[in-house]
């Protein structure tokens, strides 16, 4: 991380002492200084930023589907956690038109790959509320990931856009703390050609009509980690339903989209009550998906509306898993990106488990199979600390298999009871595997080091007290 040249606020505390507006917090002294650059993620270091929370963004935006023109009015609420004379956002190609903080012209710059440095007219002190004001525009583009293929702001081939990426995409559209560690609410009114259709995260307002088209509103009040939130655009087919308890169903389908997704798409609120029997009540305040007529490397957990890639995606399997995820990655998002298992280890189980309630799946046979059939690669593939772009890699395959011989070695009981417990423990914010497995041992009153140790933390093949416990056998 380069280390910024100190900014001299002398003279803003002055002022702002004069005038009473703000006084030093204890401990603070008299020095205001830049807000770090990035979060500390030992992978992606300079991603997100330090000295000051988002409680709220506010993103008015307008968008040609024709020129691919974007235009945002961006509102973020925040609190400073120390003396700040600058901090950062994170946000890539676009162009920042003004930036106001607290209702006064704020100094800007751009700096490194994605780095937007606000310079306030007056220093900011520890514990107080502040806002700031964004105008910018320009055409978006995506990060092009080698794994995954194109990330963020990405544009469909019948002439709409979507929002799609991990572990970064928020910043090629809006000025955003892009870390997990930073949730925050997110209001969007988006304002397109009357033709097209949008959807994106969290609960659907009345729509108005407005200069160049319709303004569509939507808002999202749990709090959301930045790589989550979406929006998409398209002429849409809209399916909506409610939930018994009253939340709201929106899903959307992209021309082309085959019925027999529409299908699959149909049992969510079936899928929705079977995950809650595992994980506790749905920790989101609506509920969806988005449905792409587009081939992209992934589908994704966004909050509240998962986004599904054509074809292979629409599925029942992959929707469970990705509305696991509500739980296991939204609702409980990482510490940090060395911990992803406890994203994808348990929403790949989740489609296990669906199989065994659902399909009658012996899952402790299914277990034997892939045991049986792993490979070296297999067994040395990491379920912790995997290093940057090896996140999203055997988490879907050796994860469920570690999480089932976990349910056997601490038992039915011990099992069910953290599966439920735990994203209710961590609710609307972040956890680590080191937590998890300490909670695990405390709900079944073991200590589990040497399994996380065969299992999670090490590599190769597990010794058999940790591969085959409770009414796992070996098989011939």
């Amino acid at each position: 991380m380069r280390v910024k040249k100190p900014v001299v606020v002398a003279a803003a505390v002055v002022a702002s002492l004069c005038l009473g507006t703000g006084v030093a917090a204890a401990g603070d002294g008299w020095g205001a200084k830049p807000g770090s650059d990035g979060a500390g993620d030992s992978y992606y270091p300079q991603d997100g930023n330090g000295g000051y929370n988002v409680a709220d963004y506010n993103l008015k935006v307008t968008y040609d589907p024709a020129s691919h023109q974007l235009t945002g009015n961006q509102d973020i609420t925040a609190r400073a956690t120390q003396s700040l004379s600058s901090f950062d956002l994170d946000f890539k190609g676009l162009t920042v038109d003004s930036v106001k903080v607290d209702g006064r012209d704020a100094k800007f710059s751009r700096t490194g790959d994605h780095e937007l440095v606000v310079t306030p007219a007056r220093a900011l002190w520890r514990g107080q509320n502040f806002k700031v004001k964004i105008a910018y525009h320009g055409v978006p583009a995506p990060i092009s990931d080698p794994a995954l293929g194109d990330n963020g702001w990405q544009y469909a081939k019948a002439g709409g856009a979507f929002v799609a990426g991990e572990p970064r995409s928020a910043t090629t559209w809006y000025p955003v703390n892009d870390t997990p560690l930073d949730k925050a609410t997110f209001h969007l009114a988006i304002t397109v050609p009357d033709e097209w259709g949008v959807i994106a995260n969290g609960r659907e307002k009345p729509s108005f009509k407005a200069p160049g088209g319709t303004t569509h509103v939507w808002a999202e009040e749990t709090p959301i980690v930045p790589y989550m939130t979406t929006v998409a655009i398209d002429k849409w087919t809209f399916d909506r339903q409610t939930r018994k308890d009253g939340t709201p169903i929106v899903s959307a389908f992209a021309p082309g989209v085959p019925d027999t997704t529409k299908q699959a798409e149909g049992r969510l609120p079936e899928i929705l009550d079977f995950l809650e029997s595992k994980f506790g009540k749905y920790p989101i305040d609506a509920a969806g998906g988005i449905f792409l007529n587009e081939q992209i490397g992934f589908s994704l957990e966004t909050m509240s509306r998962p986004i599904y890639s054509a074809g292979w995606a629409g599925t029942v399997p992959t929707i469970v898993h990705e509305n696991a995820h509500q739980w296991y990655g939204d609702s409980v998002a990482v510490e940090h990106w060395k911990d992803v298992c406890l994203n994808e280890c348990f929403a790949s189980y989740a489609t296990w488990l669906w199989d065994e309630g659902k399909e009658g799946v012996d899952l402790n046979k299914q277990y034997a199979d892939d045991v049986k059939k792993a490979s070296t690669a297999f067994w040395n593939g990491k379920l912790y600390d995997m290093g940057q772009g090896n996140e999203f890699t055997y988490v879907y395959s050796k994860g469920p298999v570690m999480l089932h011989a976990l349910r056997n070695y601490v038992g039915e009981q011990a099992f069910s009871r953290v599966l439920k417990t735990w994203p209710s423990l961590h609710r609307d914010g972040n956890a680590n595997m080191q937590q998890f497995q300490r909670y695990t041992e405390a709900v079944s009153h073991k200590n589990l080091q040497g399994f996380f140790d065969a299992w999670v933390y090490g590599t190769g093949k597990p010794a058999d007290q940790y591969l085959y416990p409770g009414g796992l056998k070996p098989t011939a």
